[in-house]
């Protein structure tokens, strides 16, 4: 009666089986299970388990077989890739640090890092720089043949967006100062659980990418639904003068004052989405020491490598989309006249050429600065901005930094600086602000003017932005 038993029972394979002998893709655990239930219900586990293994680690074998034949082509096309510990390089390569006295140790000591990888080609450190996961905020990083998601960082393709319109600044925003508050109150959102009742439609949204990853299909619904707003910490749009003191023929501007927008802001829900998930794939593939796991890579060769540019790729068009449309809004509304845009990504990877060859240049909180590209450094709310254009410096792999860099991490900020001495800063400086908190205040942040002077051999400044009125998560 037992053995009868034994013999009639049914096959129960569980995901936590297959993982120890060795299958790690949950699509293929679930595939395999389905198999060995539908045609070997009544095998013994060992048994099963026998024939798991050995099509798991020779699906060649079982090509023709009637039974197994198309779920050892799946295993093929499937077939984990050979995991190898990575080691660092004994030597870092020299990198070049602008404003050294008034970046932390920590975030150099994160930079040197980076710079034994076995992938990095060169580097530069920001004046702004501090401390990041993996490559420092104000790190920039070139790699061969390698694409690093977290040198590139969660909020894939953060931008700084100016828009300059005709109108002067400083009457504008006197005689229309409650107008222009109403305007930002309406026409923007702030923080990562916001989203529009009734979302703008924009041609980013239907790109082939979303039907061709996997995960950016579980990711379009959020993207339409947050397309056109802000994300929360340091993100803000804010009216401002524009002042530019000599004739601009690149801007298309004579000397004067201009009211100017300006925005800072990323790819969103979208762009976290697919930091996460490459930087665990990275992780996966990539095994390194403690300290470096961070940095872990993608081989630009290999597909994991591919689909991330390729979604990276999407998230900063996104991006780019966000701010067009809340500038377009805003505009709309206002009925202003626009004269000129700048604009530019700092949380973004691309293929440059160094030295006669093509590499990937990472620039996690860093402004492009190559030779005659125009691009816009904040200050803090109360601070001006800079716009600037690139002096193309090769030792700053072609970069400036993309602000004026923390000070204090939000927790410090929080704990040292009160309501009332904020409130006094805005006050002196004459900016209204609606939303914001005490680890975004002025005083949490460095000085922008020293941060400018560090790197006056990497950029020329051809205007300044001062923030009038700004709005925050």
């Amino acid at each position: 009666m037992n053995l009868k038993k034994i013999q009639m029972a049914k096959l129960s394979l569980k995901g936590k089986d297959l993982r120890k002998i060795g299958y790690k893709d949950d699509k293929i655990i679930s595939r395999a299970i389905q198999v060995m239930h539908g045609y070997y219900k009544h095998s013994s586990m060992e048994e099963a388990l026998l024939v798991l293994k050995k099509v798991l680690h020779q699906p060649d074998d079982y090509a023709t077989d009637a039974v197994l034949g198309r779920f050892a082509a799946e295993m093929v096309v499937h077939k984990q890739p050979e995991i190898i510990p990575q080691l660092l390089n004994t030597k870092r390569i020299p990198y070049t640090t602008f404003g050294e006295e008034y970046i932390e140790q920590e975030a150099m000591h994160q930079m040197s890092v980076a710079m034994k990888l076995p992938v990095s080609v060169a580097g530069a450190l920001m004046p702004d720089a501090h401390h990041g996961y993996g490559l420092p905020i104000g790190g920039v990083l070139a790699t061969n043949e390698a694409v690093i998601p977290y040198a590139v960082g969660v909020d894939i393709g953060c931008r700084m967006c100016l828009t300059i319109f005709k109108e002067d600044g400083s009457s504008t925003i006197k005689r229309q100062h409650k107008h222009l508050t109403n305007a930002l109150k309406n026409n923007t959102l702030f923080g990562s659980g916001s989203v529009f009742v009734k979302p703008t439609d924009h041609e980013v949204l239907h790109r082939k990418e979303f039907g061709e990853l996997d995960i950016l299909r579980g990711l379009q619904k959020k993207a339409a639904q947050q397309i056109g707003s802000s994300g929360s910490g340091n993100h803000f749009v804010e009216f401002g003068v524009v002042t530019i003191s000599e004739p601009n023929e690149s801007l298309g501007l004579v000397p004067g004052d201009y009211l100017g927008l300006l925005s800072h802001s990323g790819s969103r829900g979208l762009g976290a989405g697919i930091a996460n998930y490459y930087t665990r794939l990275a992780m996966n593939l990539c095994r390194l020491p403690g300290e470096a796991k961070n940095l872990a890579w993608l081989d630009m060769n290999k597909q994991e490598g591919i689909e991330y540019w390729l979604a990276m790729s999407l998230a900063g068009d996104y991006a780019a989309a966000c701010h067009h449309i809340i500038h377009k809004k805003l505009t709309k509304e206002l009925g202003l006249t626009p004269q000129t845009r700048i604009e530019n990504h700092h949380n973004f990877a691309w293929k440059e050429l160094w030295e006669g060859r093509e590499v990937i240049v990472h620039r996690k909180g860093a402004t492009p600065a190559a030779k005659g590209i125009a691009g816009i450094i904040p200050g803090s709310m109360t601070d001006p901005g800079f716009i600037v254009t690139g002096k193309g410096e090769p030792s700053a792999l072609y970069s400036a930094s993309h602000g004026a860099g923390r000070r204090f991490s939000r927790a410090k900020a929080k704990a040292s600086i009160s309501h009332k001495a904020m409130k006094d800063l805005l006050d002196k400086n004459g900016v209204t602000l609606l939303g914001g908190g005490l680890d975004e205040a002025p005083l949490a942040y460095k000085n922008i003017h020293e941060v400018m002077k560090q790197q006056r051999q990497l950029i020329d400044v051809a205007g300044m932005f001062q923030p009038r009125i700004v709005i925050m998560d």
